[in-house]
């Protein structure tokens, strides 16, 4: 059985992304979660689920590239929360 991290090379080593996880991180960042909030998993997956419905993979990385072109400063440290908090959400998920 193949999984997504078998298309990254060496995405089981820690702190490596695998593409589901960028994909994720990227629709968390696109969302209107704020870090603030710290918010539940559930929260998370239902965040994430509806922003890629509403925006797609391409539209929330269009997103996400022109916050780095405008804010570099605060997209850095949301991306970084957006990649944590996504780990957390998903490794907890049963589904």
């Amino acid at each position: 059985m193949s999984s997504s991290s078998d298309s990254v090379p060496g995405a089981d080593a820690p702190g490596m992304t695998t593409t589901i996880e960028a994909v994720r991180a990227e629709a968390l960042f696109a969302s209107t979660v704020q870090a603030s909030e710290a918010p539940a998993g559930d929260r998370v997956r239902d965040a994430v689920t509806a922003t890629l419905s509403r925006h797609g993979e391409a539209g929330c990385a269009v997103q996400v590239a022109g916050e780095f072109g405008e804010h570099p400063e605060t997209a850095a440290a949301r991306m970084g929360w957006c990649i944590t908090t996504v780990r957390a959400a998903f490794d907890a998920d049963p589904r």
